[in-house]
């Protein structure tokens, strides 16, 4: 009789596995976040955060961490809206208690004011927004970490003391801004194993806020946006840091409703910080693939996003409650005279 094929890998393009072959991939990738990743101890109190569409990953990182200790917590949540949202005020305040917080989500809780709290207090964090089974346990989830976290150092070893940066494409993009070099994100690496650290899994990229109002010219995401493939790029036109035209179609009508519709939530004269181009980050991460699911799609080696709303969690005053990334593929990445990305190879 033949295996049974799994049905649960989601729309991902991942190949049918039987359910031995799955499960073990499950819990191998388990495993690795739970020693290889956090590099749990016994001791460590410990909360992983799941909702019904990431529950089978949230049980299977449960299942490893149980193996380590006795102080682990699985919480199943309301699944949330919109990457963002702050999770219950229940759960919020578990996260504070806790030495590891580990969160298999759809939605994010990277950038919420319950992830910077629970940081302050010394957790460690590790999201998966988006996560599916395929994403866990193929493509980036498969990478060296301890190596791509040495690539990321020396990478980020020669972005000290630079400032303005040039990001150009075939596709059209042309836009300048600038960055404080002392706030290059580093941790990205997959390995989370001291207080007040966070990181995605899977991991590997490097990013930052670019600062406040200066930057200017035209944006054209031409491989995903909020975790869909495009078939039509979108431009953005940015003026002093703020998005004031988006062109691509039928998406592009989608987002101007969307950011509409959160900008009607704040007081009348925050509504525009809405369209705060709020992060810029490129990535690392060799296994990685472009598959229309934001968290593997911002870590391809050799793209680089950047995201619009809420950049509060980098140090920024944009508090909007909405945070969406887009995908660039093979961009050039000027800093001051160094050539950092050169239409999508990592420059030596």
């Amino acid at each position: 009789m033949a295996k049974k094929k799994s049905e649960s890998s989601d729309d991902d393009g991942s190949p049918m596995l039987d359910d031995d072959q799955v499960e073990k991939k499950l819990r191998a990738s388990a495993r690795m976040v739970v020693r290889t990743c956090m590099q749990m101890r016994s001791y460590e109190n410990t909360l992983i955060i799941t909702d019904p569409h990431t529950s089978q990953v949230g049980q299977a990182i449960y299942e490893q961490a149980s193996l380590v200790s006795e102080r682990v917590l699985l919480l199943m949540m309301p699944p949330a809206h919109q990457h963002g949202d702050e999770p219950p005020g229940a759960v919020a305040e578990l996260m504070r208690k806790q030495q590891i917080v580990i969160a298999p989500t759809r939605f994010s809780l990277t950038h919420t004011r319950a992830t910077r709290i629970a940081r302050n207090d010394g957790a460690r964090i590790a999201t998966l927004p988006g996560i599916t089974l395929g994403i866990f346990t193929e493509g980036g989830m498969t990478a060296d970490f301890s190596r791509l976290k040495e690539e990321i150092t020396k990478v980020g070893s020669r972005l000290k003391r630079r400032r303005q940066v040039k990001v150009t494409s075939e596709s059209g993009t042309d836009l300048e801004f600038e960055v404080e070099h002392r706030r290059w994100k580093l941790e990205d690496n997959g390995i989370c194993n001291r207080p007040s650290q966070v990181t995605n899994l899977p991991a590997g990229k490097i990013f930052t806020m670019p600062k406040e109002g200066t930057m200017n010219g035209k944006l054209v995401i031409d491989g995903s946006w909020d975790s869909t493939l495009l078939e039509e790029p979108l431009v953005f036109h940015v003026e002093d840091g703020l998005v004031n035209e988006v062109e691509g179609g039928k998406m592009a009508e989608k987002i101007k409703e969307v950011y509409e519709l959160a900008a009607r939530q704040l007081k009348p004269k925050e509504q525009e910080l809405v369209w705060t181009v709020a992060e810029f980050g490129f990535g690392m991460n060799p296994k990685a693939n472009l598959i229309g699911n934001v968290l593997e799609d911002e870590k391809v080696k050799g793209t680089c996003y950047f995201a619009i709303g809420d950049n509060s969690t980098l140090g920024g005053s944009a508090r909007t409650k909405i945070h969406v990334t887009g995908v660039m593929r093979e961009p050039t990445v000027h800093l001051d005279e160094m050539v950092l990305l050169q239409a999508g190879e990592v420059a030596d």
